[in-house]
């Protein structure tokens, strides 16, 4: 039915007779002339439609978002009237022929950023046409081919593994799938392929990757979905290093195809604990130019409790941040800070505003300053580099609340001080914890997942310190988002129980859930490791949008919900029956 597409029009083609089929993005009638913004997945083109053609009175009828088919004839447009801000600025199409495919009904929404986002994912279909999400997904798609092409020129071979599965405790609830063939039992959608691909390593598959489709059952959060996309890679006969290397090599091939953009050819390394230190966050954004600053050595001498007792302890901290020339904000601005920290679990924030370094404890103005004394403000300022018109900001308490409460501050102030850079700041995080205790529950919780290998060589020597054991794990940040995470895995399946009995999954109930894994390490497990990436993720960051919803094509509410096909809904009664599923009552309900 066509020629070409609308937006790869160009000089090229002028004087060619095309055919072109899209949508009306738009229709002027100026002086006896028809313009129609014709639109396709490649782009608009422009459509003059003359009043002695016989197109004419077909173009009359025309309306936004009917669907049609023009021939027509390429002409370049006069130079006074090119629109480079168009691929197809400088051409447009007389047309000879409109045809009507179909008629809309008038519009819901305005086919605009303008439309609440949940009328547009109710008509989403037409919010798709739009150019903003159409470059979206091709972009994602583009992401798609580049991995796939890198990766099968590296080795890699691309497997499935199963959606239907057994649950298995990773953190967030499992979507239960209810089977009519073993009344009673059910089946669970992966939260990811972590065993089947650890699995293949046994099998000697040697170099694994998947775009798999992952699905939690956990509280939402704004930009989180219950069903997701990740890649997921795995090698064998791996270390840390070598997993690295490849993960560099992809997302630099990936971003150099899809963007046009070189990364760096090395990336920068840290240490959980130095990022939590300098940073507040295991994903910090190396674009801002913050960090923050330990003074507990400078302020435990002090008679200002507040600093003094978490100084003196080491389960605590005080940290002060640095904003650059931050004595301008005013009270208000400050206390507004305060009050943003407190959600975080910020008790307070202290602040000195510097109005001459060089004055000693005279020149700042601060209510905490009659605390401080010259021997303090002289190591305070040392360490954080203060100057004339600076504004420090203190934050004191547990390390992790504190640590914690300042990184989102230090995010805040640095984008609401437009600090950030326009670059592409890519992070390794490495040496994380291998547990983290919960005094709620009283038990160690996995940092990354249970099958990640400590550094430690030694079950016994694991069981000794769980507490101050590091796995082998990393992260992959860029622009203070994680995009991609991994470690080396456990291997050995002494080592395997080991971590299952700090986890509190004792003998019985590790034979009962991960029985196959167990047995499958008897047998001579390579060593090996891997990563996922967040492809929802990492294509809203290439695309530049804040929300991962924008470049999913079908993406859930906050509430899990799917508005434009009522999803989830009530199934009829038979078909529970069928399935040997009783409902009953919520409590309170």
């Amino acid at each position: 039915m066509r020629t070409h597409l609308c937006g790869e029009l160009n000089t090229a083609q002028a004087g060619e007779t095309v055919s072109l089929c899209g949508w009306v993005d738009q229709r002027r009638d100026l002086g006896g002339l028809i313009f129609l913004g014709l639109r396709d997945r490649a782009g608009i083109v422009q459509v003059v439609v003359e009043p002695d053609s016989d197109a004419f009175a077909d173009a009359e009828r025309l309306r936004k978002e009917y669907c049609v088919r023009v021939t027509g004839e390429v002409r370049r447009r006069p130079e006074s009237q090119w629109n480079d801000d168009m691929a197809t600025g400088r051409i447009e199409v007389v047309a000879s022929a409109v045809e009507l495919l179909n008629a809309s009904a008038p519009l819901p929404l305005l086919m605009s950023d303008e439309d609440g986002e949940e009328v547009r994912l109710k008509y989403r279909y037409l919010d798709l046409r739009r150019p903003r999400m159409q470059k979206n997904l091709q972009l994602r798609a583009a992401l798609n081919r580049a991995i796939r092409n890198h990766l099968d020129g590296e080795g890699f071979n691309e497997f499935e593994t199963p959606i239907l599965t057994r649950a298995t405790p990773e953190g967030a609830r499992d979507y239960l799938v209810p089977s009519r063939t073993h009344p009673g039992e059910f089946f669970a959608l992966p939260q990811s392929p972590q065993l089947f691909k650890q699995l293949l390593m046994m099998a000697g598959m040697d170099r694994y990757y998947q775009i798999a489709r992952c699905f939690r059952d956990e509280d939402l959060r704004a930009d989180r979905q219950p069903e997701f996309t990740q890649l997921d890679l795995e090698m064998s006969f791996v270390t840390e290093a070598d997993v690295q290397a490849m993960a560099e090599d992809l997302v630099r091939a990936v971003f150099a195809d899809v963007l046009s953009v070189d990364l760096p050819a090395a990336f920068p390394r840290m240490t959980w604990r130095q990022a939590m230190e300098r940073y507040g966050s295991d994903k910090p954004d190396l674009r801002l130019p913050l960090e923050l600053v330990s003074v507990d050595a400078h302020v435990a001498h002090v008679e200002f409790k507040v600093f003094a007792g978490p100084a003196a302890d080491p389960a605590q901290r005080v940290a002060a941040l640095r904003v650059p020339a931050g004595a301008e904000l005013s009270r208000k601005q400050i206390d507004e800070y305060t009050a943003y920290v407190a959600r975080y679990g910020a008790k307070g924030l202290a602040w000195i505003k510097v109005n001459d370094a060089t004055a000693g404890l005279e020149g700042l103005q601060s209510p905490i300053a009659k605390f401080l004394d010259e021997t303090a403000w002289t190591g305070i300022a040392q360490a954080t580099g203060a100057t004339d018109g600076d504004l420090l900001l203190f934050g004191a308490g547990a390390w992790g609340v504190t640590s914690n409460f300042m990184g989102h501050l230090l995010v805040k102030l640095g984008h609401d001080r437009g600090l950030a850079g326009d670059d592409w700041a890519p992070l390794w995080v490495t040496e994380f914890p291998m547990f983290e205790w919960d005094e709620e529950t009283q038990r160690f919780y996995a940092m990354h997942h249970p099958f990640t290998a400590p550094a430690v060589d030694d079950a016994n020597a694991l069981r000794d310190d769980p507490a101050g054991s590091v796995s082998r794990g990393y992260d992959l940040v860029l622009n203070g988002a994680e995009i991609g995470g991994g470690s080396i895995r456990i291997h050995r399946p002494e080592m395997q129980q080991a971590v299952f009995d700090l986890l509190g999954i004792g003998t019985e109930e590790a034979g009962e859930k991960f029985g196959f894994l167990l047995e499958a390490l008897k047998y001579g497990c390579p060593p090996h490791g891997g990563i996922a990436f967040g492809l929802d993720r990492m294509a809203a960051l290439m695309a530049g949008e804040a929300s991962i919803r924008d470049v999913i094509a079908f993406p859930k509410t906050t509430t899990a919900q799917c508005v434009m096909t009522d999803a989830p809904s009530a199934v009829p009664q038979d078909v529970l029956q069928e399935l040997g599923v009783v409902l009953r009552p919520r409590e309170g309900s």
